[in-house]
């Protein structure tokens, strides 16, 4: 992948406080929120902010996006004028949305058509990476849950969105855990995904990078395994294992995880 997507911070786009914090966080994307975080009453502020945020500040996260508001014009103006790393757009149900953007995106899956679509989403150029919306994608679908990331939609989904973004070799993001005071609860929704083979997940607080950053990176153990498979040739025993081709792939795709030193 291009970029490490463990940790993807978003943060209110008309929030000085916030934005000034945000900066300091080393998550592994920060993602300035002009869509759902800000009322409607404050996106023309919320741009100003985001403007003056990208131009006076530099961030620790290794990538900066802006999440603009679907079909919004003045949002891509700003996308233009600031150039972000990623522009990250909402409910996109058509490859043409991400035709002629100014910079790379980011494709939310959150509509029942944006997941018929996603195969073809993911292909488009100039996309890096899908990420599932479970919220917006609940009420699309109509399922009765009011906590984002409950319902029975959530595993079919990530399934879907995963098996899209890797056929077109893009990542895969999972979608954030609204639950703040529950870390055990955030590091089982991550362990999920990143079990699936998920890149990482959206943070709504900053406390929750490190547990993310820690659960989408190889473990030690995992790493060590990887390179003693990587070690032997042919068809051979590792640990009372049969090893073979398919196994050193497994050892590749394990290793391609850890992040760059």
């Amino acid at each position: 992948m291009l970029r490490a997507r463990r940790s993807c911070l978003t943060v209110p786009g008309d929030d000085e406080r916030k934005l000034a914090h945000a900066a300091t966080i080393r998550a592994d994307e920060v993602i300035l929120d002009l869509e759902d975080a800000v009322p409607p009453a404050r996106k023309d502020e919320a741009r100003a902010t985001v403007e003056r945020a990208l131009r006076d500040r530099t961030f620790a996260a290794a990538t900066v996006a802006i999440r603009v508001n679907r079909g919004s014009d003045d949002d891509l103006a700003l996308v233009r004028a600031a150039q972000p790393d990623i522009v990250v757009l909402p409910k996109v149900e058509s490859p043409d949305e991400l035709a002629g953007l100014p910079v790379p995106a980011e494709a939310q899956i959150e509509t029942a058509r944006g997941l018929v679509e996603c195969e073809r989403i993911a292909a488009a150029p100039g996309l890096e990476a899908l990420v599932l919306g479970p919220g917006d994608l609940a009420a699309s679908l109509g399922v009765p849950a009011l906590t984002i990331g409950e319902g029975a939609h959530v595993e079919h989904a990530l399934v879907r969105v995963l098996v899209a973004a890797r056929a077109f070799g893009v990542a895969a993001v999972d979608g954030p855990y609204v639950r703040l005071d529950d870390p055990s609860g955030l590091r089982a929704a991550a362990m999920r995904s990143r079990m699936l083979g998920y890149d990482g997940k959206w943070c709504i607080h900053p406390a929750q990078v490190e547990i993310c950053n820690d659960v989408y990176t190889p473990t030690a153990a995992e790493v060590e395994r990887a390179r003693r498979i990587l070690g032997v040739e042919g068809v051979a025993r590792v640990d009372g294992e049969m090893i073979d081709e398919a196994n050193r792939r497994m050892a590749e795709s394990i290793l391609a995880r850890l992040p760059a030193v």
